[in-house]
């Protein structure tokens, strides 16, 4: 299979896998699962790989990626790798040591993209959700746009070979966009999008402006409740999606994948599964027809399985708004 035709091209330039595995897990999983899944979906073809400093488990996807150079699987450049400078590390001065701490756990020279995890800011340190005495997170206030200047500078030092953002509103981006003296515009938007919220204004929005939306959370999501609403059904027992699946002789979860790509979404799907990270790949090897995209579009209900409920008290809450 020729990765290249696999690839969408960024706004600076470089290539983005359009498949990427994701590698965000709760607490309760052993963090030595993201470094066999990791090791195994690029033994299966995966080339794009998603992580961050409050995942915790860097380490770890690091060892797994340098361990298939290692054995001549790949080389550095075949690996697209995403790290994310999470939200109490929003100050301009404190954006590089974060990302020197992750290329210091991953013993990588650069990561392939950096993204702003969430356009609120938490209060600097070590906690990853700092509380006051009653309970209350901390927040911060930054301005945005001079977190966006220091990860230009990344860019320019080496570190990261291309930024963007994540969960960021149009309206987010924009600021940015109109940003004096912008030097660097961001090549992602990364956001919850499945068919339950496909985000059809936010894509549209995006390629307008030459950005690419990847999709998180692509399958549902049935992470912890700290982070997630039970309240969503289970989108892999969709029956329209079931019909679809077997109409084309698939998984339901790839059915989903596919609707994805067909709208020029570059998309992420996590599993610790040897045997669904190898299914994955069939994404590739069959369409929908614009009958069945309809059909999947009409799925939409703006439904978040991750609103990231600790930030709802955040007088800038960023999911306030439809896109």
């Amino acid at each position: 299979m020729d990765l290249k035709h696999l690839c969408m091209k960024l706004n600076d330039e470089h290539v983005i896998p359009v498949l990427g595995l994701g590698t965000s897990e709760s607490e309760e999983v052993p963090k030595s699962k993201a470094e066999e899944a990791t090791k195994l979906a690029i033994d299966a073809g995966f080339r794009h790989i998603d992580s961050a400093y409050v995942y915790k488990n860097e380490e770890e996807v690091g060892r797994a990626i340098r361990s298939k150079i290692a054995d001549g699987v790949v080389k550095r450049e075949d690996i697209f790798y995403t790290s994310k400078l999470w939200i109490t590390f929003l100050r301009p001065d404190l954006v590089r040591p974060a990302l020197e701490k992750s290329l210091k756990k991953l013993q990588l020279h650069y990561v392939d993209l950096y993204l702003i995890h969430l356009p609120i800011a938490l209060k600097p340190g070590e906690e990853i959700l700092p509380k006051d005495e009653h309970g209350k997170l901390m927040f911060d206030t930054v301005d945005l746009c001079a977190t966006w200047e220091a990860l230009e500078k990344c860019k320019d030092a080496g570190l990261a070979k291309s930024i963007g953002v994540s969960n960021f509103n149009h309206r987010q981006i924009e600021m940015i966009l109109n940003k004096p003296g912008l030097k660097y515009k961001p090549v992602c938007n990364q956001v919850e999008c499945h068919p339950y919220l496909n985000q059809s204004k936010l894509l549209d929005f995006c390629k307008s402006k030459d950005i690419v939306l990847v999709a998180y959370s692509a399958l549902g999501s049935n992470q912890d409740k700290d982070w997630v609403d039970q309240s969503i059904p289970v989108l892999l027992d969709d029956p329209v999606l079931s019909a679809l699946a077997k109409k084309h002789k698939r998984t339901p979860a790839l059915i989903a994948l596919r609707y994805q790509l067909q709208r020029g979404v570059v998309v992420l799907v996590k599993s610790y599964n040897e045997k669904r990270i190898k299914e994955n790949m069939q994404v590739f090897e069959f369409q929908l027809t614009s009958e069945d995209m309809k059909v999947l579009d009409g799925l939409n209900q703006n439904a978040r399985y991750n609103p990231v409920i600790f930030a709802a008290d955040h007088p800038d809450y960023p999911y306030s708004e439809e896109y």
